[in-house]
């Protein structure tokens, strides 16, 4: 059966926040000692098998998920566990980071289905509070699935509160926190559709934390191209590409990945500094969006994801975003919008994939690797 085992890793004690090179760095060592293993023989000589991992860190270590095929949870724990433990032994310069945990996160339909599937007198009961008096390790899938429990709920709350102020870019009024000096009318501010400085600096926060995550994923999405002539050719599967325009999957080359990835560093930078103005591209409307879903999944991981910090990143979409003309890329009756030439007529944006990384005036600015042509 295959698992998905999360591992939590931290730097010692005391130690500075990594900078963003030694995120890089990080990252680098992981996923390479990660590769270099491919299956791991337990000590009753079940063997787990290595199927895939994704590595994201952040200035205080690094989030982990590693897939494994394994005879049983237990197994897939306890291989991952070693397996991760003997990366960092290994490593000279993450030799002193701990693993803080290392446990199989559960889908409801896929825990379902391993239960429908047991058989015997040894088949764990079907009733999950008859299943924990039976075997008092057994956690419920609220408790077992990252954030659902207080205490790495509220240390992912006070990390992401810590990171909030990184992201110098976006001022607390552009994710929905309004105070009476905010408003020219001079009216006072409606406590009921105002953001909470608490959601708003867990929304910022969130978002620089998973400037990471998205630009690791692109990077492993440039890996999983290969030589593949585009995304629609592609064997493997793709992360970030696939949250692109479906439609245009063939146009995905390796090439406009590396473009893309270069103005993901371009606009997450730029945000992640005082002064940010606004999107320069259609390219950079696109990623935003993905940046934005990446930051709801990574607050819903860690059960930080409530109607409060969902309408700061809404706030968001809505001050930075001059139009939403790049959302019809994604609706099949919008199909041939990319080709209109009387879509410039209309006030819209060119929306052919070569026009994504054109600035949209001259005041406009796109990364040069990403403006060369073909």
């Amino acid at each position: 059966m295959t698992y998905a085992v999360t591992v939590d890793t931290s730097q010692p004690e005391g130690a500075p926040d990594l900078d963003e090179l030694q995120r890089a760095g990080a990252a680098h060592l992981l996923r390479e000692g990660l590769d270099a293993i491919e299956a791991i023989e337990g000590e009753d000589g079940e063997v787990v098998e290595i199927i895939d991992h994704l590595v994201g860190v952040h200035p205080g270590g690094a989030l982990l998920k590693v897939f494994v095929e394994a005879p049983s949870l237990e197994d897939a724990e306890g291989a991952v566990e070693s397996v991760v433990g003997e990366v960092l032994e290994r490593t000279e310069l993450l030799a002193a980071w701990t693993i803080d945990k290392c446990e199989v996160e559960l889908h409801l339909d896929s825990a379902a289905e391993s239960l429908a599937a047991a058989d015997g007198p040894e088949a764990p009961a079907a009733d999950p509070s008859t299943r924990a008096v039976a075997h008092p390790t057994a956690r419920s899938l609220e408790e077992n699935t990252p954030g659902r429990g207080g205490q790495e709920r509220e240390e992912m709350r006070a990390k992401l509160r810590a990171l909030a102020p990184l992201l110098a870019g976006v001022s607390a009024s552009t994710l929905g926190h309004l105070t009476a000096e905010d408003l020219e009318d001079g009216k006072e501010v409606d406590e009921d559709f105002n953001v909470s400085a608490e959601d708003v600096a867990l929304a910022a926060g969130a978002m620089y934390f998973s400037i990471d995550i998205l630009i690791d994923e692109i990077f492993q999405d440039l890996d999983t191209l290969g030589d593949s002539p585009s995304a629609a050719q592609c064997d493997g599967g793709l992360m970030q590409l696939e949250g692109l325009p479906g439609q245009f999957m063939h146009l995905y080359t390796p090439l406009f990945a590396r473009k893309l990835l270069v103005t993901a560093a371009s606009l997450t930078g730029r945000m992640s500094g005082p002064g940010f103005g606004q999107l320069s591209c259609v390219a950079e409307e696109l990623l935003l969006r993905l940046w934005l879903e990446t930051t709801e999944a990574t607050l819903d991981l860690y059960g930080l994801l409530t109607p409060g910090t969902a309408e700061a990143l809404g706030s968001l979409r809505e001050n930075v975003y001059e139009d939403l003309d790049h959302e019809w890329l994604y609706g099949p009756a919008m199909d041939g919008i990319d080709q209109d030439p009387t879509a410039a007529h209309l006030g819209i944006a060119p929306m052919a994939v070569k026009d994504w990384f054109t600035p949209f005036n001259q005041s406009r600015s796109v990364h040069p690797y990403a403006t060369d042509g073909e």
